[in-house]
């Protein structure tokens, strides 16, 4: 399966890098995994249409009017989704979220619950979720479920 995390803005503190860079590690054990920081929501659509047909992606947003899962829901999700042709595109907003059209035209919409995080630790919290649901997937110890 491949995904590709993206997130709107630069990283502003080298803690985060250092947890981005080490949870991305992690997750290329299980996918291929690639990530990068975009200027802006329409980069982000750009991304998830491609120029051409095979650099499309199905397009998940983050954002808290999206739906909670549990870790094992996501395990769930990406199971499903590991038999569809299209790769995954996680997109982390930049503060202000994302605008009601792009929730719209998204395959898929996500909550990490009704907190609000800063958006650079929403990254972290995605690659760790994400890294936790193929860990459940393959009965890795990591999960503990609870």
């Amino acid at each position: 399966m491949k995904i590709k995390v993206v997130w709107i803005g630069k990283t502003k503190e080298p803690a985060i890098q250092t947890l981005t860079d080490d949870y991305l590690k992690r997750l290329s054990r299980y996918s291929e995994v690639t990530s990068v920081a975009v200027k802006d929501e329409a980069a982000v659509r750009s991304l998830a249409q491609g120029e051409r047909q095979r650099e499309r992606h199905k397009l998940v947003l983050l954002d808290l009017r999206g739906k909670q899962l549990s870790s094992e829901e996501l395990a769930e999700f990406l199971d499903r989704q590991q038999v569809q042709a299209l790769p995954l595109l996680f997109a982390i907003g930049g503060a202000d979220g994302f605008s009601e059209d792009a929730r719209r035209n998204a395959a898929f919409v996500l909550s990490l619950g009704t907190m609000t995080l800063p958006h650079e630790l929403a990254r972290v919290v995605v690659l760790e979720q994400l890294y936790r649901a193929f860990t459940i997937l393959k009965n890795h110890p990591y999960h503990v479920g609870h």
